[in-house]
This record gives structure tokens, sequence and C-alpha cells, in this order.
């Protein structure tokens, strides 16, 4: 065997070993990174149990709202008969007990929130206790279904749109460093600290309440339109003003952050460097620039398709429109304890899914990033 055959075949096994050194480090690594992910996560619905619980002051109000349905229901029951003073007590009594029973009161409240933490974990959110969907379902799941496509439709359009026009804009004036346009744009900015719902208002007054040329609230007309081409133009009038107060309300901040951004990467060396090579200001914002932000804008679209499915709670409830939003904002005025976690929990689990997929993009995105503790 030659020498050169011999090189070969300790260069094939070594590359061999480096693969399965590779894989091993990125099963480890993926393994713990998941497994910390799943511990943030039931933490995270634990204390959101605890606190949609108020540590079970909730429960007294629930046990009060169970006396005064039992009483009323057993004062209509015995209304016009000669029934005794202890007959009704003793049956309001057992009443109690059993409706207690069924809402699970007669167990401590340590003990049933463990018992909430792993329905949830598990997506068992149960049913609601005063809140119902348009079919007048219960479950928890069919009342997060039915609210989600609006709150996708308003949250999508506005934040995509935000999120396109904003670096787009961005990559524009920081071209233009001290121009009038970067010098609006900074001015600007600190408005971006108004809420979208106050933002809303004012559209309301305006187009809504003196011009008169668009809906106050909701999604669609009542009755709404009998064709389904009118019905899609009729959603997209309403969707006008709710999604306009979001956009407006993160515009200047936002392209002031990524205008900031691009231009701590357009003042690098090596950018320099690109210049005085006499390449394009095209092809140096797009090999020096947008590729090395790559990572973070990334990062910020990923969280924003996050954010799309949370809604706006307050716009949404400005706006009457019937999203998860205004489902949240209901359900924490009337302590239904079981939406909130049910919402809050779909949140945290795609939050995990979300930061644990980013891993693998910035490996792909940014050669810098190594994976596994590798050399």
């Amino acid at each position: 065997m030659t020498t050169e055959t011999i090189s070969q075949e300790r260069t094939l096994e070594y590359g061999k070993k480096a693969t399965r050194d590779t894989a091993k480090r990125l099963a480890r690594f993926f393994s713990i990174r998941l497994v910390l992910q799943l511990i943030t996560i039931v933490i995270g619905v634990y204390i959101t149990i605890l606190v949609a619980n108020m540590g079970g002051y909730v429960d007294t109000i629930l046990k009060a709202s169970i006396i005064e349905e039992v009483n009323l229901q057993v004062s209509a029951m015995v209304a016009n008969k000669n029934v005794p003073r202890e007959v009704r007590e003793k049956m309001a009594q057992d009443l109690i007990v059993e409706r207690e029973k069924l809402a699970g009161l007669d167990k401590p409240f340590i003990q049933r929130s463990f018992h909430h933490l792993w329905n949830g974990i598990t997506l068992q959110f149960g049913r609601a206790r005063f809140m119902v969907s348009d079919h007048g379902s219960r479950m928890v799941r069919n009342i997060i279904l039915e609210r989600l496509p609006a709150t996708l439709l308003l949250m999508g359009v506005s934040q995509l749109l935000l999120f396109l026009v904003t670096i787009s804009l961005a990559l524009a004036v920081s071209r233009h460093y001290g121009s009038a346009w970067d010098k609006i744009i900074v001015a600007m900015s600190p408005t971006s600290s108004v809420p979208p719902w106050f933002y809303g208002i004012f559209l309301i007054l305006i187009f809504a309440a003196w011009l008169k040329i668009l809906p106050f609230s909701g999604m669609v007309d009542a009755p709404p339109p009998p064709t389904k081409w009118e019905y899609f133009l009729n959603v997209l009038k309403h969707l006008i003003l709710p999604a306009s107060s979001l956009f407006i309300s993160g515009f200047f901040i936002s392209t002031y952050s990524w205008r900031t951004f691009f231009l701590i990467y357009s003042s690098e060396d090596y950018v320099d460097m690109a210049k005085a090579k006499g390449l394009s200001d095209r092809a140096i914002e797009r090999r020096y620039i947008l590729r090395p932000t790559m990572p973070s804008i990334i990062t910020s679209f990923a969280l924003l398709l996050v954010g799309i499915w949370t809604g706006a709670t307050l716009t949404e409830t400005v706006f009457n429109w019937p999203g998860l939003g205004t489902t949240i904002y209901a359900a924490i005025s009337r302590y239904d304890t079981a939406v909130i976690v049910g919402t809050t929990i779909i949140q945290a689990y795609l939050l995990g899914i979300t930061v644990f997929f980013l891993d693998f993009l910035y490996a792909i995105v940014d050669p810098r990033v190594k994976l596994g503790g590798g050399k």
C-alpha cells in the first residue's frame, strides 16, 4: 500500500470522525436548548396560573358567584310553595357543594394549580366559565380558534407592512445621513411612545365621526354583504382604521431604529474598503450591510410573527375588533382564568418554538455562529 493511499484513508477516517463529533455536539446542544425552553415554558405557565388566579382570590369570587346563582335558583324553585326555611337552606347548601365540586373548588388551590399546569402544558384548556363562542361553545379551544383569524388579519397586515416599509425606508435614509428626511425621522421618533389605541381614537374622530368615510368599529357591517366579493371589500374597509393606528404608532421609532442600525454597519472599515474598490452602492448594501445585519432582521421578523398571534388588546377593544385581544380583555374583566391561561400558553409555545429554530437560522445566515461548542 502506497503512502498516498494511506494518507487518503487517514483523511477519510478523520473526515468521518469529525462528522460524527459534529453531529454529537449539535445533538447535545439542541437537546440542552430544548430542555431549557421547556423548563422556561413550564415556569412561565405556572406563574401565569398564579397571577390569573390572583393567588386564590378569583376562587373567592367564583364561590360568591356560585352562592348567588344557587340562591336565585332555589328561590325560583320554591316560589309559591310552602317550603320550610330549613329545607330551602339544605337544598341551597347541597347545590353549592355540588357546584363547587364540579368547579374543583373543593380542593386546595396549590393542588388545583398543578392540575391546571398539566392541562395547560398538554393543551387541554378545558371550558370557559363565563365566555362563549359565537356558536355557543364554552370550550376555550373553540373560543380561541374562532377569534384567531380576525387577529391574524389585523396584526398580519399592519405588522408585516410596518416591517417591510420601515426597513426599506431606513435603508434609503441611511444613504443620506443628515438629510431633511433623516432629520424628520429623528425628530418624529418620540411620537411612537403614544400607544396605537390613542391614535385609533383620533382616527375614529376624523374619518368616522367627521368625514364619515370609514366605519367606527367592527369587522363587517350588520347585516353582512350578500356576496363574497362585497364581504371581502367590506372587511378591508373596516380594517383600514385599526391597521393604520398600529402602523402609525410604530412607524417612526422602527424606522429610526433600523436607520441607526444600518448606519453603524455602514461605518465599518470593510465598507470603506469596498467603496475604495469602486463597488456600487447597491452591491455594498447587499454584501456588507444587509448580510451582517441579517441575523437581527431575522430575529425581528420571527418575533413579529409571534406578536401577530398575540393581538393588540386595547386597540382591538377600541375598534370592537373581534380578535384575541378583545377576547383577552373580556376574559380579564370577567376573571375567566381558563381563557387567560389558554391564550398565554399558546403565546409561550410560539415564542419557545421561534427561539429554538432561530438557532438553526443563525448558523445558516451567519458563519460566525458556532453551534455545539465546536472549535
